[in-house]
Formats: structure tokens, sequence, C-alpha cells
């Protein structure tokens, strides 16, 4: 775990606190640690999210049939 020291502006300051009320964590630190896990979520490009390269490594380890065009997929689909 690291420490850090921040120093927030009385509004910014107020939201941590509401955030902090509103779904029941024990501190700041863990409201300030929400809002960054939330922002990750629904900000950041998949490619700079840990999580993606996971996702990325699960499906080249997948299996992968070449089609020679759109008619080839097409009646591969049609067949099963």
């Amino acid at each position: 775990m690291v420490q850090s020291v921040i120093t927030l502006e009385e509004h910014p300051d107020r939201v941590v606190s509401i955030v902090k009320g509103k779904y029941g964590l024990k501190n700041k630190s863990d409201a300030i640690n929400f809002i960054v896990r939330k922002y990750e979520q629904e900000f950041l490009e998949p490619e700079l999210r840990p999580e993606y390269q996971e996702e990325l490594l699960r499906i080249d380890q997948g299996k992968f049939r070449k089609f020679s065009g759109v008619q080839e997929l097409r009646r591969k689909l049609s067949h099963d």
C-alpha cells in the first residue's frame, strides 16, 4: 500500500465526504480509492486498464480459423 499526503480544496473534500457517506466507507482514503476505481472503469481507454492486457492474452490463446472471405464464413455459419 502506498501512502500519499494530498491537499484538497474545500469542494473536492466535500465530494469525497459525500462519497464516503453514500457508500458507507470507513474513511476518506477508502472513498478516494473508490472514486479512482470508478474513474478507471468509466473513463480510461480499455488499452490503459491492467485487465485489458490479461484479456488480450486470453483471447490470443483461443482457437481460431481463417476464412478466405465473407462468403466462406457465411457458408460455415449456415452449416452450424
